[in-house]
Order: structure tokens, then C-alpha cells, then sequence
């Protein structure tokens, strides 16, 4: 209960990032490279002062502050993220991203011994299609660097999500990979600035910071707390549910319809990840 409680708050986070992602980069609020910088150093930021509130109990060993690895990766992600959806449509998007995470997530799975059973199988595939449907209409021959970016942003973030698995403490291992992620962050904001300058309004910085500090840092929080309950093939498949979680999102806050295919859509992949999760595999 605590696993599927912690996972479930972590999907409805990363829904809501997407909204804040797709109100700010979407309408032209602020450029990607800013965004990606006042998202990472917001993050940064509360998780530190979390982090400090709570004292040196809460990290008993130095190697459990998260990593320049894991710092990496989740860099890679957000930069890639943000400059991918300059040439990129929401649909089309979404399907690279998530179609790249379970490739990463359940192909590491494989090459660690994991055997996923046909059940298994069978469950992401419908939760696959049902994603596949639901940006069906908006779907369009991508352009070829933002797919390859979105590739990438899908890699690092399947990454990322491995490594935490190990996280034993998701609260400092979180703050310290933001920490690490803000120098490149803020050396390529430096870069960008240099080349062709930077824009951004006083609602696209909220934006940024709001989807930094709460549905970034907070979320990632949850995310790593839920992993290591979760086997790299669950994981990937539960985050087919963020695109259906901030459809209805999209609903409730920005005045969307209510359409016929988000609802098969959301009960196809629902039923897929119900049943890719629910297996239980007998051991001899």
C-alpha cells in the first residue's frame, strides 16, 4: 500500500509537470534553456533546505547524497526535454519519450536477469496502444532532431529512474543530484545567452519554478522512494499513466474537453498497466 500510495503521488506529479511544462515552453513563455535552469536550481534549492531542517540524521553516509551520475542523467533529461518540444508536437513527444523510457527501463531489466512473463508482456503492450491512441490525432512525421532529442530525454530519465532504485534515502540522494545537475544547467543558460539571448516572462519563470521546486523536486522525491519496492519493468510500465493522469488534468485545470478517446484511452492503459503489475510470479 505505502509502494503503490508513493508511486501513485509520484505519476500525479509528473503529470502536473507536464502541464507547467507544456503552459510555459508551449505558449512561448520563457526559452527552454531558461526553464530547464530555474527548474533545476528551484529544485535545488527546497530540496537543500529540506535536507537541512531535517539534520545529518537523514544522511548517515556521504555516498548516499546522490551522485554526479545520477546528476548526469537528470540533466540530460531536462535540457533535452525542454529544446525537444521546440520542433515536437505534445503527442508525438509523449510517445517517443515513453516508448524510449520502457525500452531503457525493462532492457535493463532483461540484461540484469529479469524475465518478464507474458503477462507482463501483454500488459504493456495494451497500455502502450492505449497511449498510442490517445495522441493519435495530434501524431505527425517528426522532425528529426526533435525526435533524437526526445530519444535521448527518455534514456537518461529511464536512467535516472534506474539508479534510484538503490536510493536508500530519496530525500538526500534527490537533493543531491539537483545540487550537482545546477552547474551545467547554469553553463548552458551562459552558452545560450551568449549565442542569441534569452526570454522569459514573469509567468514563465513562475511556471519554471513551480514545476522546479514542487512537481520536480518533491515528485522526484516520491519517485525515488517508490523505486527500489518496484522491479525495473513496473516502473517503466506505471509511467504510461502520466499521459492519461495529465490528460484529465488538462480537463479539470485548462478547460480541455472531456473527449470519448481519453476516456477508451485511459482505460486501455489502465488495464494494461493493471495487468503488467498485478502478476504475481510463483517461485519454486
Amino acid at each position: 500500500m505505502r509502494t503503490a500510495l508513493l508511486t501513485l503521488l509520484a505519476l500525479v506529479s509528473f503529470a502536473a509537470n507536464s502541464l507547467l511544462c507544456r503552459a510555459a515552453l508551449g505558449d512561448g513563455e520563457i526559452d527552454p534553456a531558461s526553464f530547464t535552469a530555474l527548474r533545476l536550481v528551484s529544485g535545488a534549492a527546497l530540496l537543500f533546505v529540506i535536507v537541512r531542517a531535517r539534520g545529518r540524521s537523514a544522511v548517515p553516509e556521504p555516498g548516499e547524497a546522490g551522485s554526479w551520475l545520477s546528476a548526469a542523467a537528470l540533466f540530460a533529461y531536462a535540457i533535452t526535454f525542454s529544446l525537444a518540444y521546440l520542433s515536437l508536437d505534445a503527442g508525438t513527444g509523449a510517445l517517443i519519450l515513453f516508448g524510449c523510457v520502457q525500452l531503457t527501463m525493462i532492457g535493463a531489466g532483461i540484461a540484469g536477469g529479469q524475465r518478464p512473463s507474458g503477462t507482463e508482456w501483454s500488459g504493456t503492450l495494451i497500455a502502450l496502444s492505449g497511449l498510442a491512441y490517445l495522441v493519435s490525432p495530434g501524431l505527425t512525421a517528426p522532425a528529426p532532431l526533435g525526435a533524437a532529442l526526445m530519444a535521448l530525454s527518455g534514456i537518461a530519465w529511464g536512467g535516472y529512474s534506474l539508479r534510484g532504485r538503490g536510493a536508500r534515502f530519496p530525500v538526500a540522494a534527490t537533493s543531491g543530484n539537483f545540487s550537482r545537475s545546477v552547474p551545467p544547467a547554469l553553463v548552458a543558460l551562459a552558452a545560450v545567452a551568449a549565442a542569441q539571448g534569452l526570454e522569459a516572462s514573469p509567468r514563465g519563470a513562475i511556471l519554471a519554478l513551480v514545476s522546479g521546486a514542487i512537481t520536480s523536486g518533491l515528485g522526484y522525491v516520491l519517485w525515488y522512494a517508490a523505486l527500489p519496492s518496484l522491479t525495473p519493468t513496473r516502473a517503466a510500465v506505471v509511467q504510461l499513466m502520466v499521459p492519461v493522469i495529465a490528460g484529465f488534468g488538462g480537463v479539470a485545470l485548462l478547460s480541455e474537453p472531456l473527449t470519448l478517446r481519453l476516456g477508451l484511452a485511459a482505460g486501455l492503459v489502465l488495464g494494461g498497466v493493471g495487468l503488467a503489475v498485478g502478476v504475481r510470479k510463483r517461485r519454486s
